[in-house]
């Protein structure tokens, strides 16, 4: 999640905010995946196969025990009914590691993993029978590691360094828990949400906007492909065209102070990450932007607002949906 390395959890979770990173078990193609599920799984759903960037894993039974790592994989399980037994606080919430819009969906708390850096050992003592991390940074050996601990739902092709929006992501989670009929409702249910939301708000169709984030040390934006600009996307707008020509493989790009200009769109919304909002509104290089200057600028300074609209799970994206929409709307008005 950072705007340059992914080697440090705070950034990470910036970009992933700004850039915000046993036992064998028995596989079908390439790996297979278990979870606990708290929910009937219909006859004829096992077994389940998903494709990922690994190759496609087969689930050859109903997962008993699931431990969900990547970002936003322990909301969307919980989504579907599914409780995971270890999962990773991507964004420090504490408690069962979740943002409100999860809260009491949870009987007994998970164990915590560590998210960048997975404790292995924690997770193989876990037993699980299915781990997702269908949003994470997609490496070999990350990949490896954990598949040889049990079967593992890696990113999809084309999702390495968390470019998997919340759709994706519902659809691997619920088919390998054998719950598809379920991803599809709850994918149908949040599409016509977005629909209702950029109904609503012709007045953010093509209007350019930068989605960026700013550190204590860094400034960043990010690309498409990304959860924050695929809900900006969703709505009607056009990723700032400047930070596309900069997009490379990672999920944001560096902003040097130098290059602050680039930021410059018809509506800026940026996110506080190790500093806070008044930082970023009062810098003078800031404030010296065409749109901010027009006041045109939105600055997080909810942390649970930010971190919804950061996290782009399919729970998360609805909680964002009913309080970021009237923000973004308001500083077009």
């Amino acid at each position: 999640m950072a705007i340059a390395t992914p080697r440090r959890r705070s950034l990470l979770v910036g970009a992933l905010a700004l850039t915000l990173t046993g036992t064998l078990a028995a596989c079908g193609s390439d790996t297979d995946d278990s979870s606990a599920a708290a929910g009937t799984v219909s006859a004829g759903a096992f077994p389940a196969k998903v494709s990922t960037k690994f190759g496609t894993v087969t689930v050859k039974e109903q997962p008993k025990r699931v431990v969900a790592l990547g970002w936003g994989d322990a909301e969307t399980a919980l989504a579907l009914g599914v409780q995971p037994v270890g999962q990773s606080d991507w964004l420090a919430f504490g408690g069962d590691g979740v943002g409100p819009w999860a809260k009491g969906k949870y009987d007994k708390s998970p164990q915590k993993i560590g998210t960048l850096e997975p404790e292995y050992e924690k997770i193989a003592a876990l037993k699980p029978d299915l781990i997702l991390d269908t949003k994470s940074s997609g490496d070999q050996t990350r990949y490896d590691t954990l598949s040889k601990i049990a079967p593992t739902i890696g990113v999809p092709k084309g999702g390495d360094q968390y470019k998997i929006s919340w759709e994706k992501q519902t659809t691997m989670v619920s088919q390998a828990l054998g719950l598809a009929d379920r991803g599809e409702k709850l994918i149908d249910g949040t599409k016509k949400e977005f629909a209702a939301a950029a109904k609503a708000h012709p007045e953010f169709k093509d209007r350019t906007i930068t989605v960026g984030s700013r550190t204590a040390t860094t400034w960043g934006a990010y690309v498409r492909g990304t959860g924050r600009v695929d809900f900006v996307e969703r709505l009607g707008f056009t990723n700032n065209p400047a930070v596309e020509k900069k997009a490379g493989s990672a999920f944001s790009v560096p902003v040097s102070e130098e290059n602050l200009q680039m930021l410059d769109a018809d509506l800026l919304v940026m996110a506080p990450i190790g500093t806070t909002a008044k930082k970023i509104s009062s810098d003078p290089l800031y404030r010296a932007i065409p749109g901010v200057k027009k006041g045109y600028s939105l600055v997080f300074d909810d942390k649970n607002i930010s971190s919804a609209f950061a996290t782009d799970s399919v729970l998360s994206t609805r909680y964002a949906l009913k309080h970021v929409v009237p923000l973004l709307a308001e500083k077009l008005t």
